[in-house]
């Protein structure tokens, strides 16, 4: 009998590997709404022949002893679990399942770190982000659509944009200055993450605009984070907003892993104002395009140095932590992530149809508190903010859905 083919945990999975918490799990959550209904039989075949078509999502995290210097993913040539359940239907059933996808990492130690509820006539997959990134896993439920319903769900070309040379970031508002905090509202005393999601028209944006969905999306966090501090008392710093960039492929040859690289857009204090939306715009989309044009490892430089072998990981995680606390008050405000528009069509064939909706959540853990994850689907934004109960309530995030949607309406700015 062979031994299990073992792969080293890349650098994004150590560090999250290191920092892991019981009370706010690194979880992300995929939520695909679909106009008809699912055969069972047929959704879990498909699922399954999804994932060895995509083996490198059939991975364990490998026992070792303590003095181990890696972590290492093993490879499986089949589930340990049942990866597919179907959840008797209700009123709450799917917001139950939500709160699961928030308070229930699936486990590392069990092959795949990704579970998928079905809801009625909707998907949730539930995934390990310590393993996983929410766009690998769209890939492996693009695969799964195509072979439940039998019809082409090859991704659609991206938006051509010409070429650019890479360019000088223009200007670093706020310097080395600790950025600001969401600031806090009414805490709820339950650990964890609450999360609300919510379907919005797509921004207008004029033929020919030097910016993209993604400046107006950018602006449009700033803006709300810059009011919703001021409402509560916080004197003006410097905003950064993490955004994830992502180069892979969406076709079949995409790697499945943690693929994201991580850029900081900053903004000086005050600069998010809607007096002159245009500068601001164009101001950002300079950014945007020259700091993803830069190239940079996916948690930036210190990051290698704390997943070398140079000691054993317990040592290695011990430090790790440390330094992360020690390094709160320059995390960035907040994280913007965008999807984009869905590239698959996620199309199940005749009796189910195509997704006419996908929500994505990202971890919202402390210091940050706070997370933004945007895609579009058959014309519609589709939001999902996502907080940490330490620092916010539902009530709070509510709020800060009807401030995005008011300053996403000022970005459509006419020529």
């Amino acid at each position: 009998m062979t031994a299990p083919v073992r792969i080293p945990f890349p650098m994004v999975d150590e560090v999250s590997r290191h920092c892991l918490q019981e009370a706010e799990p690194e979880t992300v959550h995929i939520e695909v709404h679909l106009p008809g209904p699912l055969d069972r039989g047929r959704l879990r075949k498909a699922f399954l022949e999804a994932l060895q078509r995509h083996p490198r999502i059939l991975m364990r995290e490998a026992p070792g002893p303590w003095y181990r210097r890696r972590y290492e993913w093993e490879l499986t040539p089949e589930p340990d679990v049942e990866v597919v359940t179907f959840v008797p239907p209700g009123p709450r059933a799917l917001q139950d399942a939500r709160t699961r996808a928030l308070t229930h990492a699936p486990p590392l130690s069990k092959s795949p770190p990704i579970r998928l509820e079905v809801v009625d006539s909707v998907l949730l997959l539930t995934i390990n982000h310590t393993a996983l990134d929410g766009p690998a896993c769209l890939r492996v439920l693009a695969t799964a659509a195509e072979l439940y319903g039998g019809r082409d769900n090859a991704p659609a070309a991206p938006p051509t944009r010409p070429a650019e040379p890479r360019r000088e970031v223009p200007d670093t508002p706020g310097g080395w200055s600790p950025p600001a905090r969401v600031a806090h509202g009414t805490p709820e005393p339950s650990p964890g993450n609450g999360v609300l999601v919510t379907e919005l028209p797509l921004p207008h944006r004029p033929k020919g605009s030097p910016y993209t969905v993604n400046d107006q999306l950018m602006v449009t966090t700033a803006l709300t984070i810059a009011h919703w501090n001021r409402e509560h008392g916080a004197r003006p710093r410097p905003l950064r907003i993490t955004m994830p960039v992502d180069d892979r492929p969406r076709d079949t040859t995409m790697p499945i892993g943690n693929g994201t690289r991580l850029v900081e857009v900053p903004f000086a204090p005050g600069e998010p104002d809607v007096t002159d939306m245009r500068a601001l715009l164009r101001r950002t989309a300079e950014r945007t395009r020259a700091l993803k044009s830069l190239p940079r490892p996916q948690l930036g430089h210190g990051a290698a140095l704390l997943t070398s072998p140079w000691a054993p990981v317990t040592a290695r995680a011990a430090l790790t932590r440390t330094l992360r606390r020690a390094a709160a008050p320059w995390t960035s405000t907040t994280l913007l992530s965008n999807i984009g528009r869905i590239p698959y069509s996620l199309d199940f064939g005749e009796e189910t149809g195509r997704a006419h909706a996908v929500w994505f959540s990202a971890p919202a853990r402390m210091p940050r508190g706070l997370t933004v994850t945007t895609a579009s689907t058959a014309g519609r934004l589709h939001l999902a903010l996502r907080w940490s109960k330490a620092l916010l309530s539902s009530g709070d995030g509510a709020h800060l859905r009807d401030l995005f949607e008011h300053y996403l309406h000022t970005t459509e700015v006419t020529p």
